[in-house]
């Protein structure tokens, strides 16, 4: 059931990362990350609310925010910290960068995570597994030569180095989430409800004071409806993503895997919807993620 889950919410965040491109075209990247992240906050609101006022009634219908003690709330503000670095970089990217360069590349965070699922969880692949994650890497190498086509050189592009350290920070979260809600054992209506709350709050200070005293810079901000679609669409992705992995038997090398199956979409959409060069190139490396990830859900 987990992985079927993990599925849920990679159809999520496709049309997440459609949205979140189409949100960042000619606009700020802080007032566009705020934006979103409010309205993450304001869908849950009405849930924190009956919570608070109606608990047993929201108890029923299994939509009830539980209380947490501070130590908790250190421990869910550490997440909200390195979604707020990953998020950063990764719109400065999508600002700059193709769609279909960068959603590949954050495809690559399986590895990491794949390799921190080994080391810290002790969590043990089979021959499959191995396969599946060096066939998306080398994937991620060819896509590198199609970028140079676009003009883009991976190894001095800043953006690139940008998305680079979004999918590191992203990866380490994944991580972290499996310590969150198989570890500390967390609803998972807690962890989103206050994880928007802080995330919300760092990105109102960066606003107010990096965004607000280099606004001619950093350019003007446009409210778009896709800013506030991103910010609904990213708390279902992460809502069915957290319900998998509270399953015990939820591997994090495995549903982070899944879960960017959602670039066949992407790729393939995102490239028409935004006319991007080289698109049918990008179908070859594509087939090699989409083949890693075959053999990572055959494997289990």
């Amino acid at each position: 059931m987990w992985i079927y889950l993990g599925l849920l919410s990679a159809l999520f965040l496709s049309f997440n990362a459609l949205s979140r491109k189409r949100s960042v075209k000619g606009n700020a990247v802080f007032p566009v990350l705020l934006v979103s992240n409010a309205t993450s906050l304001l869908v849950l609101l009405p849930v924190f609310l009956g919570s608070v006022f109606y608990a047993d009634e929201m108890k029923n219908v299994g939509f009830y925010i539980s209380s947490i003690s501070l130590e908790d709330h250190f421990f869910i503000a550490i997440k909200s910290v390195l979604m707020t670095c990953s998020w950063t970089l990764a719109f400065y990217a999508l600002k700059h960068l193709p769609i279909t360069i960068v959603t590949p590349i954050r495809a690559s965070g399986p590895f990491f995570t794949f390799l921190g699922a080994i080391f810290i969880y002790n969590e043990s692949p089979v021959l499959l597994q191995w396969i599946g994650f060096f066939l998306i890497i080398i994937s991620m190498l060819f896509y590198s030569r199609i970028g140079k086509k676009e003009g883009i050189v991976f190894k001095s592009n800043k953006w690139i180095l940008a998305i680079v350290g979004a999918t590191v920070f992203g990866s380490g979260s994944g991580l972290y989430d499996k310590f969150l809600f198989q570890y500390k054992n967390y609803d998972v209506l807690a962890v989103q409800w206050w994880f928007f709350f802080y995330i919300t709050f760092f990105m109102l200070l960066l606003v107010l004071f990096v965004y607000k005293p280099n606004k001619e810079k950093m350019g003007k901000f446009h409210l778009h409806w896709t800013i506030m679609a991103s910010g609904v669409l990213i708390f279902l992705a992460d809502y069915f993503y957290f319900k998998g992995l509270q399953d015990p038997e939820a591997l994090i090398m495995i549903m982070s895997a899944v879960k960017r199956s959602q670039i066949l979409f992407t790729v393939v959409i995102g490239g028409f919807v935004f006319k991007e060069q080289n698109k049918r190139m990008k179908l070859i490396p594509l087939l090699g993620v989409l083949i890693g990830v075959f053999f990572i859900l055959y494997s289990s």
